[in-house]
């Protein structure tokens, strides 16, 4: 059964305890029921189950499993939601928000700086079933408020961008987009659930890709969205189980042992990527340094407001010689891998550009501020003084 004694509890209680269920054995590590149905004593009692879900009572894993219900509740506490419902990856995630909320005819409001599969779900996905979408420059709330309308149903951005590193106002957008009766879907990956408070900041829907810092260790794919049990239950929950998006058992027992260690990762990893940024900043190879945490960021003030001063675990930085510097820099680094995730405990650096925004044409990526010599880079939990002298000494090598 559920344990319930979280009145009071602090955050790093919440991510080891939260949600934990045992079987009659008792078990120190939370069970795997890799299952994907469950066994009815009686067919009364099936029927009744197919009727209405009492608590703890599963009928199908495509519809709820009790090692996806530990890992929907532990980061539903963590985030300070009422609930949440746990998907397949990320982008299930971020499309089951939308999705689950509209219908042709509505109206979207969204920051035009996303992903290029948030983007994708946005400019094609959406419009192809009769839902317009309107894109603004998220940072500037002149824009969101001449945007909105009587017919906006919702308004999603990325509360710190990908990879431009914009940081969003949440609590401003919030109260524009709920003056006009709008949801306010905030997808919340690089802001992590450990730095930011969004719920209680004016979210309704908060989304993350769990494959990033909740895993933390590149194993496996996973999204998660949190809101209010209505929406979770009454909306998204219908959408979900009868599309597919279910999250894999087993994928939700390796985010719930995540969740364990989150906190510490993740603070570490932002403490370090301060300093790379420090010390980096003003580099004669580099245009810019790009780090929230930076008091040369435009948005330092909102960082130290909304995210309490942290800066996150993604720095980007932009070398003066286009992609053929920044593909010899990749190349010359000894530490960090090149590959394209983020929040893992390996530092990983990105070409965005080549990458994960290359669909997007050279306009759009000039309009986000994605150079040919942008690189983004995500800070792992190596050490700081490694890391610094590892990068210095692939920025020496292209001069």
């Amino acid at each position: 059964m559920t344990d319930t004694r979280k009145d009071g509890w602090n955050k790093r209680t919440k991510l080891v305890h939260g949600g934990t269920r045992r079987s009659q054995y008792n078990e120190v590590s939370e069970a795997i029921f890799l299952t994907q149905g469950f066994v009815y004593e009686t067919a009364a009692q099936a029927e009744a189950r197919f009727i209405a879900l009492g608590e703890d009572e599963f009928i199908y894993a495509r519809y709820g499993n009790p090692t996806v219900a530990m890992f929907e509740e532990r980061i539903a506490m963590l985030e300070g939601a009422e609930d949440a419902f746990a998907t397949a990856s990320g982008m299930a995630a971020v499309n089951g928000a939308l999705t689950s909320l509209l219908k042709a005819g509505d109206h979207v409001v969204s920051a035009r700086a996303l992903f290029g599969s948030c983007l994708y779900i946005l400019e094609n996905i959406l419009g192809r079933f009769g839902v317009e979408v309107t894109f603004v420059d998220g940072t500037d709330l002149a824009q969101w408020r001449a945007a909105v309308r009587p017919d906006t149903k919702a308004v999603f951005f990325e509360s710190m961008s990908n990879p431009t590193l914009e940081v969003i106002d949440i609590a401003g957008v919030a109260e524009i987009a709920h003056a006009v009766g709008a949801k306010v879907v905030v997808d919340n990956v690089f802001s992590t659930p450990v730095f930011s408070n969004a719920i209680a900041q004016g979210a309704d829907v908060v989304v993350y890709s769990a494959t990033k810092h909740i895993d933390g260790q590149g194993r496996a794919l996973g999204g998660v969205v949190l809101g209010s049990k209505d929406y979770i239950r009454g909306t998204l929950e219908p959408y979900m189980k009868h599309t597919g998006g279910s999250l894999s058992p087993f994928h939700a027992w390796l985010f719930v042992k995540g969740l364990e260690t989150i906190d510490l990762r993740v603070n570490a990893q932002a403490d370090s990527a301060l300093k790379i940024a420090e010390a980096l900043e003003g580099h004669p190879a580099l245009l810019r340094t790009i780090y929230p945490g930076l008091k040369s960021h435009a948005q330092n003030d909102l960082v130290q407001r909304q995210l309490g001063g942290k800066g996150g675990t993604v720095l980007s930085i932009d070398l003066k010689g286009g992609k053929e510097a920044a593909f010899a820099f990749l190349d010359a680094l000894t530490i960090p891998v090149i590959s394209n995730n983020l929040g893992d405990a390996k530092s990983i650096a990105t070409h965005p550009a080549t990458t994960t925004h290359q669909r997007l044409s050279v306009e759009q990526r000039a309009t986000l501020g994605i150079t040919d010599g942008l690189v983004r880079f995500s800070v792992g939990l190596e050490d700081t003084d490694d890391l610094i002298a590892d990068l210095k000494q692939a920025l020496a090598q292209i001069g």
